[in-house]
């Protein structure tokens, strides 16, 4: 089985389509109603609609459910370190570098270079990705 690391980072491309998914669909809606005579429209609205929907997705299903499509599709899931469900402020935190997708990149860099094997923002948090299969 692959490592816990590799499954993440399938896990969050599994989680990219997700959101790409939803943000056309809101996208194309919400074009609908502001301008509905240009079909093209729709990708003035990604800038708006990418921050705030893969928040939401992210925070939401993270302390709902303890982990979002893709992480329940490798089987893991995100805990406190005392082994309770994350609080609300937690999911909010730990997620904040998830707004562009890009940033993730550096939390993890960071929390590498700092000699973690974890998310820079898991480590202020106090939360991490559990794996469900043992």
């Amino acid at each position: 089985m692959a490592t816990v690391f590799t499954r993440r980072v399938i896990a969050y491309v599994i989680d990219f389509f997700v959101v790409s998914a939803f943000m056309w669909i809101i996208s194309y809606l919400l074009s609908l109603f502001v301008n509905p005579n240009n079909y093209y429209s729709v990708y003035m609205y990604f800038p708006f609609v990418v921050p705030v929907l893969g928040l939401i997705y992210f925070i939401c299903l993270e302390k709902m459910k303890g982990a979002t499509v893709g992480k329940a599709l490798m089987y893991l899931r995100v805990i406190s370190r005392n082994g309770n469900r994350i609080s609300w402020i937690q999911a909010i935190i730990r997620n904040l570098t998830k707004v562009f997708w890009f940033p993730v990149i550096f939390d993890w860099a960071i929390g590498r270079i700092l000699g973690r094997k974890d998310r820079i923002l898991g480590l202020f948090t106090k939360t991490i990705v559990v794996n469900e299969i043992e």
